[in-house]
């Protein structure tokens, strides 16, 4: 896969950890929730051309993640992006999976996006 396709990324985000999926790559990345953790996965999201990333904002675990971002954001309610899952086939649900669809949704639907957080 050539490092020009523009790749739209996806984010599982728990309490302790990040999955992120870049599609069409097919790269599959974890990384802790944690401050080195979002400079990590910022780094690995160098390594493309990022049209969007696309996450599921549940609880208050990706608020530090927002914060962190230097592009644009695309969220999810977790309904549509499950929705979506059953209705590509996709039944089994880890974290893994979730951050596979929730790229491929964001890929295929396009929502939104919004600019960064500036938290000064």
């Amino acid at each position: 896969m050539s490092d020009t396709v523009p790749q739209t990324i996806g984010i599982d985000i728990s309490k302790a950890t990040l999955d992120a999926h870049a599609y069409p790559a097919g790269s599959n990345q974890q990384f802790a929730n944690t401050a080195s953790g979002h400079k990590a996965l910022i780094a690995w999201l160098g390594r493309w051309s990022v049209e969007r990333v696309a996450y599921e904002a549940t609880g208050s675990y990706h608020r530090e993640l927002e914060q962190a971002w230097l592009i644009c954001l695309a969220s999810s309610s977790s309904a549509r992006a499950r929705r979506f899952a059953q209705a590509a086939g996709t039944l089994a649900k880890t974290d893994r999976i979730d951050a596979v669809m929730l790229a491929r949704m964001a890929s295929t639907m396009q929502p939104p996006v919004r600019p960064a957080i500036n938290p000064e």
